[in-house]
């Protein structure tokens, strides 16, 4: 079998050019297609950091939408124009006349995000349980709050209006292979490798020396910022941004995302995204009424959640630890080679 890192090279190779013909596929399809499609590319890049703490810390995180929401807010204070910046906070002058391209603004919005989630993960990590989970859920709540009353910073319910339109399919393709890249070699490095022998056995690894406090700091820190770079494209995909932008409903869409396709692989969190969007955008075509030898059909409103929830639920209850489960692309494909090359040895033989 391949060593990890060329497992892990394979697995991102494989992934980054699926959703690069994807991303061809769409530069040829109608503007509303490539809309699906960057929309799509987006949430790869959310779920993928949300994989990277809860596939291998074992903790369901019902809070990693709040570093998406501080990520679109630093990055909306950088980009927006500063007529509308004076007109919407109430922030000092100096403040209000910071202006900087789309790229800075997001790497500056991932690094205090990434700063917010070290100091708010250092007492969450030490929980043990489903105390952490409880934590981070906490957490949203008062990130969507903040969000709604400091109206010196984010003007409160009145949503940012004019953001930069930055968000194209190459974009959001080119940030979800920085993600699937950072979450692969996490995943194949010494300490993915350490937070996931913590998730089978927390006894286990203090028994040998472990720190999984620290190891699950880190891989929230990564997560984190990566959730972050995902709500920046997310906000410059749609160009307002509001407190309810981000909050219930991406929440449970990019944790159903992540157990569809499988928590515990980076496959499957790019599967899961695919399979979620093309069935949604499916049936939402469906709701939209369509034409069969000349009758007009309309599916029943609702169709669509009741579609997904059913088709969840048909998964889990198949494949309960998703479609991919906790095989990689990478090591399936060693294996299958591996395979053929036995196969082929007996043949000779």
């Amino acid at each position: 079998m391949k060593p990890p890192s060329e497992a892990a090279f394979t697995t991102t190779a494989v992934l980054i050019g699926a959703l690069t013909l994807l991303a061809l596929g769409a530069a040829f399809a109608t503007p509303y297609l490539q809309r699906v499609v960057t929309e799509a590319l987006i949430y790869v890049v959310m779920v993928v950091g949300l994989q990277v703490f809860v596939g291998n810390s074992g903790i369901v995180s019902f809070g990693h939408v709040s570093f998406m929401v501080i990520g679109a807010y630093v990055s909306a204070l950088f980009t927006l124009p500063i007529e509308k910046k004076l007109e919407l906070l109430s922030l000092p002058n100096s403040v209000l006349q910071l202006h900087a391209p789309t790229p800075l603004a997001a790497a500056v919005a991932a690094a205090a995000t990434g700063l917010f989630a070290l100091l708010a993960g250092l007492p969450i990590v030490r929980l043990r349980g489903v105390a952490p989970s409880m934590a981070l859920f906490a957490l949203l709540v008062i990130s969507h709050v903040g969000a709604q009353n400091w109206k010196a910073v984010t003007g409160g319910r009145q949503a940012m209006v004019g953001l930069p339109l930055a968000t194209t399919p190459w974009t959001a393709l080119g940030c979800a292979a920085v993600a699937i890249i950072a979450a692969a070699v996490y995943q194949a490095s010494r300490r993915g490798a350490l937070l996931r022998c913590a998730r089978e056995s927390e006894v286990a690894a203090e028994s040998i020396g472990i720190n999984i406090a620290a190891e699950r700091l880190f891989a929230l820190v990564l997560s984190a910022m990566l959730c972050a770079l995902g709500g920046v494209l997310f906000a410059h995909f749609l160009g307002t941004l509001g407190p309810n932008t981000f909050y219930l409903d991406t929440t449970f869409l990019t944790l159903a995302m992540l157990v569809v396709g499988g928590m515990r692989s980076v496959s499957g969190a790019v599967t899961g995204v695919l399979v979620l969007s093309a069935a949604s955008e499916t049936f939402r075509y469906l709701e939209q009424g369509i034409t069969v030898f000349g009758r007009d059909l309309e599916a029943p409103n609702g169709l669509q959640e009741v579609a997904l929830a059913l088709i969840m639920l048909t998964i889990l209850i198949l494949r309960p630890a998703g479609i991919c489960g906790a095989t990689e692309v990478g090591t399936l494909l060693s294996r299958l080679h591996k395979g053929r090359r036995d196969t082929a040895a007996q043949t000779r033989s």
